[in-house]
């Protein structure tokens, strides 16, 4: 059994020397991949805002607004954090495994390195999905609400500020991403044997009802991104009861086969 474990078991002393030095690696390459972000703030912030400039393309009089003078230099600092933060993921995770890998056994890493692997993916892939899928169909639909001036009536224009389209778009981008990590959490539980698919079947009235209040919670409070947002968690729940299918057939597999090797060594 001791020897499936790579490391010798380290003093408290070194245990906490190593997690020094890969927090200073962490911090280091987050930092490193803040400033990298901070000079092309600009780049990334109209990136994010482009969904927005292709609905008033050809308009030349659209525009984003700030009302304090270092509002727009803190929406570069925000932009920089969260590009910095994402980019250096692979980094910082890195610096996790290395920390707690030598005292994994050898099916522990095979267990846990995938759902490393898929984290940042996944969230990746949810992120794509408001940024590609979500804005174009919901920047339109909060455009539309301008009013055009006519005599007796006053004209309403759209003009965003900076932070708060920010604020409004990392909000959307984190609430897909993290959502987008149901099947990562609901598979592991099913490993750790916490939940099994017979039990999701049972709760999928109630994963469906919470999937649509966790929108409610993480969304604006319009039905398209509300929509937007349940539908794809309530897709993800099912994709998740069909992992964890595949997670007790692998495990009665093994049981079986050790059970076999039992009675074979008995008789």
């Amino acid at each position: 059994m001791g020897s499936d474990v790579e490391d010798a078991k380290m003093p408290l002393l070194d245990h906490l020397v190593e997690l020094r030095r890969r927090l200073m690696y962490s911090v280091g390459g987050f930092l490193v991949c803040f400033f990298v972000s901070y000079y092309f703030a600009a780049d990334i912030f109209n990136f994010l805002l482009q969904p927005l400039a292709d609905i008033w393309d050809g308009d030349e009089s659209r525009r984003l607004i700030f009302t304090a003078m270092h509002e727009k230099f803190f929406t570069d600092i925000k932009v920089a954090f969260f590009a910095g933060a994402f980019i250096a993921f692979p980094v910082i995770a890195n610096q996790i495994w290395m920390f707690i890998a030598p005292g994994l056994y050898k099916h522990e890493k095979r267990a846990f390195l995938p759902f490393l692997i898929a984290t940042p993916i996944l969230f990746f892939i949810g992120g794509a999905f408001v940024y590609y899928l979500v804005f174009p169909v919901a920047w339109p639909f909060f455009a539309s609400f301008e009013q055009q001036g006519a005599e007796g009536t006053m004209a309403i224009a759209l003009e965003p500020k900076v932070n708060e389209y920010l604020s409004l778009v990392m909000r959307l981008i984190f609430a897909f991403g993290l959502s987008f990590e149901l099947p990562v959490v609901m598979t592991l539980l099913a490993r750790a044997r916490i939940m099994t698919s017979d039990g999701m079947r049972k709760k999928r009235r109630y994963a469906i009802l919470l999937a649509f209040v966790a929108a409610a919670i993480l969304t604006p409070p319009d039905p398209l991104s509300q929509i937007g947002l349940a539908l794809p968690i309530i897709l993800l729940y099912e994709i998740s009861i069909y992992f964890a299918i595949l997670i007790e057939r692998s495990r009665a597999k093994r049981e079986t086969s050790g059970d076999s090797d039992s009675e074979t060594e008995d008789a």
